[in-house]
């Protein structure tokens, strides 16, 4: 008899390999009617086996989720659409859910993530859906990068650059993703998401580079890069999470947000940083067992002096392009609360989140990258 494949290993590359994305096809992709796996000769009891099975199948719906959100176009997928999403996945999965739009962000003070979306005909939106067990062990606090597309801003991007760029809410779309799983999941920790779903585009109305904006802490930012817009909008959300939201123990932001990334560790690895190595080591725990890769980029005393600006706190985007993913973590730093240093890293998911071509369980197109690492990381918390 030939050894036993673990179940996980065999459902997810089932459920995982053998999606398919074809809205927008005249001809639909086959869907698995059915899956027949032989349990007879297993050494676990058939409870155990359904148990893990029914965590294994929750985990690659909610990597499907996000999957479809990201693959959906950006004309079909916009600020509102992604809030009504966040809604039905509250109402499905007994979640709380807060939904604000641009009048709600000029009162807080989030003009950061109001000029970001200010030439879009699409109203920008800040999502905030709460998990809470029964008897919390503690708050973990997610905050994705929701950009449903991304056109440069008055920085355009080329023209192959525009291409995929409905991927840029794939840091939200995970969000979302993950707070789908936890309740079928019972894992015991409150969790919040928190997406900023904003379009970035060009008119009239747009903010520029040379723009000051004030973010919702009181941080003055030179805009240098209007395509240096995720780290805009991941700063206002940053704010508005630790200020909604106290006693913290772990928080997270996800996001596509630098290109350098992928140059740094390739277009399978999640670029991670921080400043606490003992958080670091637990999610390279939660990497090694989730099945998804993640490699280090490190701070040094010199790289802060990059982001200052000569006109106010500091500026979205340098001048060199050296250390950029590591600058742009940098730059996130400064929104994040003394307290809660030690308890944030920063998840740069530009490389492994979409892929032109298929590898490992992920076929043409979005991945649902971070979604297997961050409940893994939660359900290692236990």
């Amino acid at each position: 008899m030939g050894k036993e494949l673990k179940l996980k290993t065999l459902v997810e590359g089932i459920l995982l390999g053998s999606y398919s994305f074809s809205k927008y096809k005249s001809k639909k992709d086959n869907k698995l009617a059915s899956i027949f796996i032989d349990i007879l000769n297993s050494k676990k009891p058939l409870e155990t086996l359904e148990a893990e099975l029914n965590k294994i199948t929750t985990i690659c719906k909610a990597v499907n989720l996000a999957k479809n959100i990201v693959n959906t176009t950006p004309e079909d997928y916009y600020p509102k659409v992604m809030s009504e999403e966040a809604k039905k996945i509250a109402k499905e999965n007994d979640l709380d859910c807060k939904i604000y739009g641009e009048d709600y962000l000029k009162e807080k003070g989030m003009n950061v993530m109001l000029a970001v979306g200010r030439a879009s005909r699409h109203e920008s939106q800040l999502i905030h859906l709460t998990y809470k067990p029964k008897k919390s062990l503690g708050k973990v606090v997610l905050v994705g990068k929701g950009l449903t597309y991304d056109a440069g801003g008055l920085s355009l991007k080329s023209p192959l650059g525009m291409i995929s760029m409905k991927c840029d809410k794939a840091g939200g779309s995970s969000v979302l993703g993950i707070m789908s799983a936890l309740k079928s999941l019972d894992y015991p920790y409150e969790v919040h998401g928190i997406v900023g779903a904003v379009e970035n585009m060009i008119g009239g109305d747009a903010f520029k580079p040379d723009d000051v904006l004030i973010a919702k802490n009181g941080t003055s930012i030179e805009v240098r890069n209007t395509d240096a817009e995720g780290r805009l909008v991941l700063a206002d959300c940053l704010c508005y999470a630790q200020d909604e939201i106290k006693d913290i123990d772990y928080m997270f932001d996800m996001a596509t947000l630098t290109g350098a990334c992928i140059i740094a560790l390739g277009n399978y690895t999640i670029g991670v940083m921080g400043h606490n190595n003992k958080l670091k080591n637990k999610m390279q725990k939660a990497s090694n067992s989730s099945g998804e890769f993640i490699g280090f980029l490190p701070y040094n005393r010199y790289l802060p002096s990059l982001i200052k600006s000569g006109i106010a706190d500091i500026t979205n985007s340098t001048a060199s392009k050296a250390g950029a993913s590591i600058t742009a973590s940098l730059f996130l730093d400064k929104f994040v609360k003394k307290t809660n240093k030690k308890k944030w890293l920063h998840l740069d998911i530009a490389g492994p989140a979409y892929s032109e071509s298929p590898w490992g369980y992920n076929s043409f197109g979005a991945t649902g990258a971070g979604v297997r690492l961050i409940l893994k990381f939660i359900e290692k918390l236990k």
